[in-house]
């Protein structure tokens, strides 16, 4: 049963929940601080509702990206073409983890509820958009840029403009780190008609795109800063995660892809636990 367990959570990179789940920790925070309290039933049901998600959109990725998979000598180890999880157990779990997220968007409120569709048929559509369009990174960027404005949701049911903000925050960093991953793929996803940044515009163009999302990120960071009036402990947040970003770019080079799991998944996981750390103090501090 445990071994079970691990192959589903190495299904859908339970790990890589680091990536989102702290930005939406800070849009719940925002949300606290502006109706004055604290539901813990709200928080749980937040987070369910972000593993939920997640795991429903990486499950549909890895069971309608499995041919490709089996053909990559990078990917054919995962779970479904490693024949570790079948594909109708993926699609079963695909399924059963969006009822429950929208049935958990049900029990937050009803603008969540109604909203939930459209969530789920972002983070779902996703998967198929490399089939067509070189944009995939930002479908995946705006996917993960439902985070924050989420969370926020969850404990006002309104909208307001910092949260909205570090979703677009979210949506550039997301972006360019995706292109990121998906440079050592270049070739066969070319030779597989699979559409991306590096396909389209050579290794170092996608660099090159990727660090302008990187830049743009950081400019929202400091907008979110400054529309939001925060103190010091955010900026000094803001700091070490534009120094992680810089870093992630200076270890990736055109002919030089050996660190890119460096700065794909550690830099960036760190910078977003750091990032949001700092600032969800901040935010308890000036309360």
């Amino acid at each position: 049963m445990l071994k079970k367990i691990n192959n589903y959570l190495s299904l859908i990179r339970f790990s890589h929940t680091v990536f989102a789940l702290p930005f939406a920790c800070i849009g719940f925070i925002l949300g606290v601080k502006n109706v004055h309290a604290l539901e813990f039933k709200l928080l749980g049901l937040m987070l369910l509702c972000m593993i939920l998600a997640r795991s429903a959109a990486m499950a549909f990725n890895r069971l309608i990206d499995r041919h490709f998979d089996k053909l990559n000598p990078r990917t054919r180890e995962r779970e479904i073409p490693a024949g570790v999880i079948n594909p109708i157990a993926a699609l079963l779990f695909t399924v059963i983890s969006s009822l429950g997220f929208i049935g958990s968007c049900w029990f937050i409120n009803p603008l969540c509820f109604y909203l939930s569709p459209i969530a789920l048929l972002i983070i779902l559509g996703y998967s198929y958009t490399k089939r067509f369009t070189s944009l995939c990174h930002l479908i995946l960027g705006l996917g993960l840029s439902l985070a924050p404005v989420g969370a926020y949701l969850t404990v006002t049911e309104k909208f307001a403009l910092v949260p909205i903000l570090f979703s677009v925050a979210v949506l550039t960093w997301v972006s360019g780190f995706d292109i990121l991953y998906a440079l050592p793929d270049r070739d066969f996803d070319q030779g597989n008609r699979l559409h991306s940044i590096p396909v389209r515009w050579g290794n170092k163009g996608a660099l090159q795109l990727s660090a302008l999302l990187h830049f743009i990120s950081f400019a929202f960071i400091i907008f979110c800063g400054l529309q939001g009036d925060f103190g010091i402990v955010y900026w000094i947040g803001s700091v070490l995660f534009g120094i992680l970003l810089i870093y992630q770019h200076s270890i990736v080079k055109p002919h030089d892809l050996s660190r890119i799991n460096l700065a794909f998944g550690t830099t960036n996981g760190i910078a977003s636990i750091v990032f949001a750390a700092f600032t969800i103090s901040d935010i308890l501090w000036m309360q």
